[in-house]
């Protein structure tokens, strides 16, 4: 580890948002563990791969923020819809801030670096300071393809529509206890699993390219979040659609890539070279 990045004290003051919301979904943990059964824990278990995987890490993550690979514009709308039930913030937000973490990796400006410590790279920069509430600015430079994009200053606006709507699914499916599943549990599940990534991937786990920050391979975070945690490939790489580069790097998200790319739905999908890159 480098040297300790300071935290500008203008970004340390409490998100009293943010801490309500984050506070709220973990409370409501507590009572679904009183109302377990395989078919509320098989929700949240089904939900947390479709948000976690095709919505965040497949829409947000490498098509959105990257633009690893492209897409027909129904299903990056629909794999952005399913990442807004992630409770993660707006997509806008999502993407502006991880576009600002490459940009800036371990340094002031960089929302969660691990310089300051595991808790302010885990959940610090979440409920201190102003966490992904960037200004106009930010916004134009970072993520003009998305302001340009009608559905997606929609969507960004109304993101809670759709973990709303899915509440009212599990309720008739499985009544309030799968609400408690379905929602808040796998919402703080998938929670904690990214947030991983920015911490433990950036702490602990291998090197396999020397970059100019502290990303690692972490094999317990790549399983967790569908193959997010190859981070150290991920930095060094960032626009490739797979993560696991090696045969042993389970990359849950690169399968999907390829039978979106079967099924006709993924092209220009872009990866990592070695020959090239060597």
């Amino acid at each position: 580890m480098q040297n300790v990045v300071e935290i500008e004290q203008s970004r340390l003051f409490v998100n009293w948002k943010n801490l309500f919301i984050v506070t709220t979904f973990h409370l409501m943990c507590i009572p679904a563990l009183f109302f377990f059964s395989w078919k509320n824990f098989a929700a949240m278990m089904i939900g947390n791969w479709i948000v976690g995987s095709l919505g965040v890490g497949l829409g947000y993550h490498r098509l959105l923020t990257h633009r690893s690979f492209k897409a027909p514009k129904w299903l990056e709308y629909t794999l952005t819809a399913l990442g807004t039930m992630s409770m993660q913030d707006a997509p806008d937000k999502w993407v502006a801030t991880h576009r600002l973490h490459h940009a800036f990796t371990e340094t002031a400006r960089d929302p969660h670096s691990t310089r300051p410590g595991f808790w302010w790279a885990h959940i610090g920069w979440v409920v201190l300071g102003t966490a992904q509430d960037h200004d106009r600015a930010t916004f134009k430079k970072y993520i003009p393809d998305l302001l340009k994009d009608k559905f997606h200053v929609a969507l960004s606006k109304y993101y809670l529509i759709p973990i709303i709507l899915s509440g009212f699914l599990l309720y008739a499916l499985g009544g309030f206890s799968m609400v408690l599943w379905g929602v808040f549990v796998r919402v703080v599940v998938g929670w904690h699993t990214t947030w991983f990534v920015n911490s433990l991937s950036h702490i602990f786990g291998k090197r396999s390219f020397d970059t100019k920050d502290d990303s690692t391979n972490n094999w317990f975070v790549a399983i967790l979040t569908f193959g997010e945690g190859w981070h150290n490939n991920h930095h060094a790489y960032p626009r490739s659609a797979r993560h696991g580069l090696k045969w042993y790097q389970f990359d849950m998200n690169w399968i999907t890539i390829n039978i979106f790319k079967r099924l006709g739905w993924a092209k220009q999908i872009r990866v990592y070279n070695a020959e090239k890159a060597d």
